[in-house]
């Protein structure tokens, strides 16, 4: 599945991301969705996403459980 579709993201699901700060090494934040933000059906650099954490940012890799 890719990050990069709405369709595939839901809250609940295992996921990676890369925060803003983050962006330049690439450093995978990993957690659970709680709500999503991006309101597009897809965006290049990935959805954009609210960990239950409260940490944001755009997801890049979904976890198999």
């Amino acid at each position: 599945m890719s990050g990069t579709l709405r369709k595939n993201i839901r809250p609940g699901l295992h996921v990676g991301i890369v925060m803003k700060e983050d962006q330049s090494t690439g450093y995978l934040t990993y957690g659970i969705v709680q709500q999503i933000l991006t309101r597009s059906p897809r965006h290049p650099h990935g959805i954009k996403v609210r960990l239950t954490t409260g940490e944001v940012g755009r997801v890049k890799e979904i976890v198999k459980g």
